[in-house]
């Protein structure tokens, strides 16, 4: 009678995502999978194809302190009567032929407004590539996060897949029991509760599977992705040996959504002092070179002169001095200003944002690795609770539902230990993303602890 109490096994966790994910033959690790998101993710490859674009609008504003050449050429051909007052005579019929060119170049001297739009490109530049830098650094921590939801997903569904095998053989062992009489109705009807609810849950594992394989498909472009598996689950990256105001310090200086506001300003700066330039005078240097050629003579000329050329070769400064703009200038100065104003206050909230998401991204992780501890702690303590009930429930000490419990609570406990792993391995990566630190090659410290 006791050893048909005790006929139930446990599936170990492992043991079941081995048996669940065992084709693993094409899996992709992570540095794989992030490489083809770069060249499919459509928000990374637009924010590429927006930095090229702002770094051809940089270089715009070359033209405004280099020199401006240009070339001009006209040719006509004229018909004109001439008439001889008093004489009763036709009018004769004259043509002539005029071309005439130039070429002239001029050449800034003193232009604020200018040099002014010349240092603004150079900021908006370096925004451009700061902008660059967030894009990839979102699409590393999207990729990541996608990669370990998928993980995350599997072990879920591994872990509910174990527990329903589990109370099924709680189940059938409740059952033969209740049979031959040494329990009652109660331990059957709770096993068949546990294990309807665990078809539930796995019903819902297979669906939130499915979704997170669908989102993993999107964010790196291919169909079907298998992510490799983690090597050793005890193998985590190591905490941050820096201090909090560390990484604090370091973000209000590398973080991108810093560097871009910082650089909004001295561009939102340097077009106060464009405005201001609406009011200076600007002073140009131009050389130009000149001709024309007459064909038949001119209008004042007899048809006897032959063709001839005019070479006409000039260089002059030009000064040009604003006087009244109505009140325009004024206006555009008040305005940039303002803007200005604008600018700096959203630098000191971009750094004070900062501040705050690395600051929740560092306690994030330190607490992730202490959860990881102690969700192993308890790992072994369910473990040991439920070997405990197990023999209280094969010597008629504890009933069948105790044994339930502990089963649920096992599982429970394993799929809590394995999301905590695959966040802190997220957060390690989110923790960098905040303080602006993070690049591509950040994912080769995980990618070595997946399995080869």
């Amino acid at each position: 009678m006791l050893l048909s109490r005790v006929s139930f096994r446990t599936l170990p966790l492992t043991a079941a995502i081995a048996l669940a994910f065992a084709s693993n033959v094409q899996a992709q690790s992570l540095v794989e999978m992030y490489e083809a998101a770069r060249g499919y993710d459509a928000g990374f490859i637009s924010a590429k194809a927006q930095f090229e674009a702002n770094l051809a609008k940089a270089n715009q504003t070359l033209g405004g302190i280099l020199p401006n050449i240009a070339l001009s050429a006209t040719v006509s051909r004229t018909k004109f009567q001439v008439r001889n007052d008093g004489v009763a005579t036709l009018a004769q019929d004259r043509f002539f032929g005029t071309g005439s060119g130039a070429i002239t170049v001029t050449q800034a001297i003193y232009r604020p407004a200018a040099w002014a739009a010349y240092r603004q490109g150079g900021r908006l530049l370096e925004q451009a590539a700061a902008q660059y830098e967030a894009a990839e650094q979102d699409l590393l921590v999207r990729v990541s996060q996608a990669y370990f939801d998928v993980l995350t997903s599997e072990d879920s569904l591994a872990s509910v897949q174990a527990q329903k095998a589990a109370v099924g053989e709680q189940l059938a062992s409740a059952k033969r029991n209740f049979e031959v009489g040494t329990s009652t109705i109660t331990g059957v009807r709770d096993a068949q509760a546990r294990f309807d609810l665990t078809t539930a849950q796995e019903i819902a594992a297979e669906n939130d599977l499915r979704i997170k394989r669908l989102a993993l498909d999107l964010a790196v472009g291919m169909s079907n992705a298998k992510p490799k598996r983690l090597a050793d689950n005890s193998k985590l990256i190591p905490p941050p040996t820096d201090s909090i105001d560390t990484w604090v310090s370091q973000s209000e200086v590398a973080s991108p959504a810093v560097r871009q506001a910082q650089l909004a300003l001295d561009v939102a700066t340097l077009e106060v002092d464009k405005a201001v330039a609406g009011h200076k005078p600007t002073l140009d240097a131009q050389v130009s070179y000149s001709g024309i050629r007459n064909v038949d003579g001119t209008s004042t000329s007899g048809a006897t002169v032959p063709s001839n050329h005019v070479f006409n070769p000039s260089a002059a400064i030009v000064l040009n001095v604003p006087l009244f703009a109505g009140f325009a200038t004024h206006y555009r100065v008040k305005e940039t200003v303002s803007l200005e104003d604008k600018a700096r206050s959203d630098f000191e909230n971009a750094k004070r944002n900062t501040a705050q998401a690395t600051r929740t991204a560092y306690f994030g992780l330190v607490t992730g690795l202490s959860q990881v501890k102690a969700y192993e702690a308890a790992e072994a303590s369910t473990q040991s609770a439920l070997d405990a009930n197990k023999l209280g429930y094969s010597v008629g000490v504890n009933i069948n539902i105790d044994v339930l419990n502990s089963q649920s609570q096992l599982y429970q406990t394993k799929r809590d230990l394995a999301k905590a792993r695959y966040d802190v391995l997220v957060g390690n990566l989110k923790l960098r993303q905040a303080a602006g630190t993070l690049t591509p090659e950040d994912l080769q410290s995980i990618n070595s602890l997946l399995a080869p």
